[in-house]
């Protein structure tokens, strides 16, 4: 068939069916770029910084963002690298403050129930310290927390990164202060056992859907997982007031934060 011809055949098909089309054409072809960035990712995956941050030779904090050259965090954090990487740990503080600090282990969910269950009566806030971590772990203790009706806090230069925020968006209120560091990226596989291209698409899929749903249930505004979605897991993508306060993601803005110090 000639070119003149296939026109005039293209022509004379409804716009329906040509826009049906191309959104499946569209659709296979996002499909077989997501299905190679998963293999992409899947042979880096060993190589990229930011995956755990318990491992000494990797960062605790990966870079902002960017186009070109990746940029310093905005703000750096006051604790310093050995806390951070060190398993999470709770420790109640006055004012019913149980700070929860360190990386968010396989385990880590676990702990902060039993916590609960001594000492819980006495819990108000769960303040925020952390590198991210375990995301099923983050989930367990996010849907804990607003269970309880408690409330999160980010003090100013603390760190809540990667799947901290899920925690964090648990809270009934939320509160970060000024100087706060918040930031999110894809989720991934940090386990030392490498799936296959097609395991770990699954998996990426299915774990970006419980976190969209629990968000969403926390009444998180989508913006923030998309931000997360779009941010590679050696990248993370660093919250400005502004941007928390828009996402939902915080109840009350900085300057009513700072007062309760």
């Amino acid at each position: 068939m000639r070119i003149d011809d296939l026109f005039k055949a293209l022509m004379r098909l409804d716009d329906g069916v040509l826009m049906r089309g191309a959104f499946f054409t569209l659709l296979s072809a996002a499909a077989v770029f997501l299905l190679i960035d998963v293999r992409d990712l899947t042979a880096m995956n060993a190589e990229l910084p930011g995956f755990d941050p318990m491992h000494q030779n990797q960062p605790i904090l990966p870079p902002a963002l960017t186009d070109g050259m990746p940029n310093a965090p905005p703000v750096r954090p006051a604790s310093p690298n050995e806390v951070l990487r060190q398993p999470m740990k709770f420790e109640l503080t006055s004012g019913g403050v149980l700070l929860a600090e360190g990386t968010m282990d396989p385990g880590a969910g676990a702990r902060f129930a039993q916590e609960l269950e001594a000492r819980g009566e006495y819990v108000t806030t769960v303040a925020l310290n952390s590198p991210g971590g375990s995301v099923d772990d983050a989930l367990a203790i996010s849907k804990l927390i607003r269970d309880k009706k408690l409330n999160t806090k980010v003090a100013s230069k603390a760190l809540c990164a990667s799947s901290c925020p899920i925690v964090f968006a648990g809270g009934l209120g939320r509160v970060a202060e000024k100087d706060a560091v918040v930031g999110v990226h894809q989720v991934f596989n940090g386990s030392t056992v490498r799936p296959t291209a097609e395991q770990a698409m699954s998996a990426a899929q299915s774990t970006t859907a419980r976190v969209a749903r629990h968000l969403d249930a926390m009444g998180i505004g989508a913006g923030l997982w998309i931000n997360a979605l779009e941010t590679p897991p050696d990248r993370l993508y660093y919250l400005t007031a502004k941007e928390m306060a828009d996402f939902r993601l915080t109840t009350e803005p900085v300057a009513t934060a700072k007062k309760k110090g």
